[in-house]
């Protein structure tokens, strides 16, 4: 028994000990929440909300940005039979889009409508949050400006918005137009949305937050043909009675 207090076995284990502690401070012990091996070749993780790392800009489908602007022109029979899916042959909004369509090759109006739906969703939501930098990068400097405007004036009053999207049931393109070398492409959008204002003690004062409620609105989009940006912008809202 006397063995186990021999003076060398003590200080061979209080070195052991001690070497143990050291380790331990310096490389710490795990918790589970440790941030994963860097690896160089996967994609960036993208915050919530955020498209394509511009800053929530959302490029709609197929407007990639170009190596070089496709030349000015009719557009060729393929064009012609995308257009006449959405908009019926010899009418106005028809020759307005291929107007759009001689000077961007790339424009579609079925997937143009895919990335309005995305925009519009992203739009509705970030207005209820208030976040401007979501808002910012998706919209006009008009259209903006009216929205900060709403928000800021909602926070003063000590409101909140609580908000919950369910869905779109139909969006369509209704005008367009060229104008110099900007598109514009108005869509008209039929939602269903859950959304209620509350005052500063918590009541609610605008809207039911059990109720869906059909939202009916008439937005219009647009972008600079001329540019290499491929990201439309909203200029312009309407609410359909």
């Amino acid at each position: 028994m006397n063995e186990i207090f021999d003076p060398l076995t003590l200080i061979l284990l209080g070195l052991a000990v001690f070497i143990l502690f050291k380790l331990r401070s310096v490389l710490g012990k795990r918790t589970g929440n440790e941030r994963p091996p860097f690896d160089p070749y996967s994609k960036p993780e993208q915050p919530k909300g955020q498209a394509n790392g511009q800053d929530n800009v959302i490029p709609l489908p197929n407007q990639t940005a170009q190596p070089q602007p496709e030349p000015v022109g009719e557009p060729g029979p393929g064009g012609n039979m995308v257009i006449d899916k959405v908009a019926p042959a010899g009418s106005a909004l028809n020759s307005a889009l291929k107007q759009i369509l001689s000077v961007d090759r790339s424009f579609e109006p079925e997937p143009f409508l895919e990335g309005a739906r995305a925009a519009y969703e992203m739009i509705v939501m970030a207005f209820a949050d208030g976040d401007k930098k979501a808002l910012k990068s998706l919209l006009s400097r008009d259209v903006y400006e009216g929205f900060v405007a709403a928000i800021e004036d909602r926070e003063k009053r000590g409101e909140t918005i609580e908000s919950t999207f369910v869905g779109i049931d139909k969006a369509e393109i209704v005008e367009a137009a060229l104008k110099g070398s900007t598109a514009q492409v108005t869509v008209k959008i039929h939602s269903q949305l859950i959304s209620a204002t509350r005052d500063k003690d918590g009541e609610v004062v605008d809207g039911d937050p059990s109720k869906v409620s059909e939202v009916i609105d008439i937005w219009t989009f647009a972008r600079d043909t001329s540019s290499r940006d491929p990201n439309w912008k909203l200029v312009a809202t309407e609410s359909a009675e």
